[in-house]
Parts: structure tokens; C-alpha cells; sequence
């Protein structure tokens, strides 16, 4: 099958959708489809051989977060040449909704189109406003996939019709099988996500610190993550900087690693998720998961019994339930076994399948169609007989 992938944020700023797209395209090329995603970036930008850019993004505040888009009229061109290159089967557009490369494929594309929706805002009075806009486009579409309930509840809620849940996909196996980093043994806590945004909660964790290192002496946290680390230490006394320990943008490798050498894992999010995909790498690794209790964190940890849970925004809440965990090695290890058999659900093997399973009932319904459309068009034309 030819699969034509769209993503709608910068390829070259990683984040939750941009690790999706990326793992589904190597999933699907690893089972012998021809792939190519779309996506904007930098000219400079080296890009795996399977992604086409198209163009530098714009960064937009977004959701609480910024979100690094490309539309435009030179976009526009570039969506157009990609489709008519590709001449696809089926054309997989990421955030149909976002004013990006989403949307501008959307409105160009012919054939089978399916959608996957991945925020959850429940407020957005940007996506109400816009419906009328949208609305062309999205009627285009043949199926549509969120990622969460909540994001599914998102689109219901703003754009109407529904949507399959299908969740975000991890290799379960590459982080099962990592090797710990000796350098990190001891009492730790590991953090991933952009510092410097607000909404990913690193001030509440900050906040939560010096009673975790009071109780847990010796205790350390790990901030793997782009943005200003002396900013984000600001707020600890002097003595307790030294235990944090900040290693910057890290590759896949080496995130697998600090997962699996972390004892436990904290998702201190304030709001804006939709998923949480570091929940399920972080399970997969074995950690023992700590995360506030958002919907959609509650949901992948399945309402608590595959991680704990603190009340969101509340640093006494987070460092209450660290220092239990610090403390228990038996709860981390009950913790860490019922993670690792509840994230099967979200291993590619499965969410490869499923979303496989979306792109073929819409090309068989397709091919249905055309078929149905050459029957008229003979009959139309007194040619008589099967189309053959």
C-alpha cells in the first residue's frame, strides 16, 4: 500500500505527534508499505529518507503550548506536488483541524482520507469560531481516529461527528530491554519534557523537591528536556541544586536508558494532554509511574492500577506520594509489573494493526465505489457487461 502521511508541527522540534508519525512510518515500511510523510522543516534539517519537507514552520501559541506550523500559499504548492507525486492510496492526516500542512492537505487531497485528532481542549474557542472554515474540509475526510477519549471528546464536542479511539503507539520492546546507566544508581527521580513550557509542570516538581530531599536524603532527579536550567533551579535553596542533574535534548537510546535506571518516573502535567506517551515509554521501561491526575493520564495508567497518582498542580500532593514510593521498594516493584503488563495494549504490534485496519476498510470502500461508478457510467453509455 502507499501510504501518504501528513504531519502538522516542525519536524525538527520533537514532540508527542512528531514521535507518532515517525514510529508509524518506520512500523509500516517495516511491514513493506511504501511510506512518505510530509512535514514542515528547516532546508537544513537532516531528514529521514521517508520525510518530504515542506518548508519552515511559524511557532504559534497553542493549547498552552507553541506549536510550530506552516501554512501559506508556497505550503500550499508544496502539498499539492507531494500529493501528485505520491499518488497514494491512502492519504493519513495528522490534526486536520490545526492551520497547518493539516489542513491545506486536507482541502487538496483526493481519495481515501484518514484523519487522527490528538488535542484535548474542551474550551477551544478558536476550533468553534473556525467550523465554518473547517468544515468543507473535514466532510472530505472517510475516517477519523483519536488518540484518547478525551481527544475523541474534543472533536465530538467542537467539530461534531465521532471518531475510533486508537491510542498513541510505543516498541514496547526497545525500552523493556535498555540497559540502566550504573552512573544513575540510587535513590532517583527522572523527568522528560520541555522546561521552559509550563503546562509539561517542571515548577510543580521544582516546588515538591526540597520535601522529597528532606525525607529521601541523597535523593536525585533527572531533567531530560530543552530550555533554561538555571531558570528552573532558581527556586531550590543553593544546596539541593548539586542533586539535580539536567542532560539536556537526548536521543532515543539514551531516554530508554534514563527510564529504565529511574525508580520513579513523575508526569507532573498541569493540563493540555491528551495521552501522555512518556507515561507508556516510562511503563515500558519498567519504571514505577508517578503523574498527576489528569483525564487522560488517568486513563493510560488505568485509573491507578498501573501507576500512582497526585492531585494536579499540588506540590505537597506529588511529593507526599514520591517519598511513599522512594521509601517502598515493594510498592515500586508492584507498581513496575502491573505497568509492564498493562502497556502491551499500546505496542505497535497491536496499534500498527488496528490503524492498518482503518486504512483498508477505507480503500476497500473506495475501490467499492469507483467500481459502483464505472458500473453506472457503462450502463449510462449502453455498453452493458461487467467493467472489467
Amino acid at each position: 500500500m502507499k501510504i501518504g502521511i501528513v504531519c502538522p508541527y516542525s519536524w525538527d522540534v520533537p514532540g508527542g505527534v512528531q514521535f507518532h508519525i515517525r514510529d508509524l512510518a518506520e512500523h509500516l515500511i517495516g511491514l513493506g508499505h511504501e511510506v512518505s510523510v510530509l512535514a514542515p522543516a528547516d532546508d537544513e534539517t537532516p531528514l529521514p529518507p521517508y520525510v518530504v519537507s515542506a518548508g519552515r514552520a511559524v511557532p504559534v501559541p497553542y493549547n498552552g503550548s507553541v506549536a510550530r506550523l506552516n501554512f501559506g500559499f508556497l505550503s500550499a504548492a508544496r502539498v499539492r506536488r507531494w500529493l501528485h507525486e505520491g499518488t497514494f492510496d491512502v492519504i493519513h492526516i495528522h490534526e486536520p483541524a490545526s492551520p497547518s500542512l493539516g489542513l491545506l492537505s486536507c482541502w487538496a487531497a483526493q481519495g481515501p482520507i484518514v484523519a487522527t485528532f490528538h488535542t484535548s481542549n474542551p474550551r477551544s474557542r478558536a476550533m468553534i469560531a473556525a467550523y465554518p472554515i473547517l468544515q468543507p474540509a473535514l466532510e472530505k475526510i472517510s475516517a477519523r481516529i483519536a488518540v484518547s477519549e478525551y481527544a475523541r471528546r474534543t472533536l465530538v464536542e467542537h467539530l461534531g461527528g465521532d471518531a475510533v479511539v486508537i491510542p498513541n503507539g510505543v516498541d514496547v520492546d526497545f525500552f523493556a530491554s535498555a540497559e540502566p546507566n550504573p552512573q544513575w544508581s540510587g535513590l532517583t527521580l527522572g523527568f522528560i519534557g520541555r522546561i521552559d513550557e509550563p503546562r509539561k509542570g517542571l515548577p510543580v516538581l521544582m516546588a515538591a523537591f526540597p520535601r522529597i530531599a528532606e525525607a529521601c536524603p541523597g535523593v536525585r532527579l533527572l531533567v531530560a528536556g530543552r530550555g533554561d536550567e538555571e531558570e528552573a533551579v532558581a527556586s531550590l535553596p543553593p544546596e539541593l541544586r548539586s542533586q539535580v542533574t539536567f542532560l539536556g535534548m537526548v536521543s532515543d537510546e539514551d531516554k530508554a536508558r534514563l527510564l529504565r535506571s529511574v525508580d520513579v518516573y513523575v508526569a507532573p502535567n498541569t493540563g493540555g494532554e491528551s495521552f501522555g506517551i512518556i507515561l507508556v515509554e516510562a511503563l515500558s521501561a519498567g519504571a514505577a509511574v508517578l503523574a498527576s491526575d489528569l483525564d487522560a493520564f488517568a486513563q493510560v495508567l488505568d485509573h491507578g492500577k498501573a501507576g500512582e497518582l497526585f492531585a494536579n498542580e499540588d506540590p505537597d500532593a506529588l511529593a507526599a506520594a514520591a517519598v511513599a514510593l522512594l521509601r517502598s521498594p515493594e510498592r515500586r516493584a508492584e507498581l513496575s509489573r502491573a505497568g509492564s503488563a498493562h502497556v502491551r495494549r499500546f505496542d505497535w504490534s497491536t496499534v500498527g494493526a488496528d490503524i492498518l485496519a482503518v486504512y483498508e476498510t477505507v480503500t476497500d470502500g473506495a475501490s467499492a465505489v469507483a467500481t459502483d461508478e464505472r458500473h453506472g457510467l457503462r450502463a449510462r453509455l449502453g455498453l452493458g457487461g461487467r467493467t472489467p
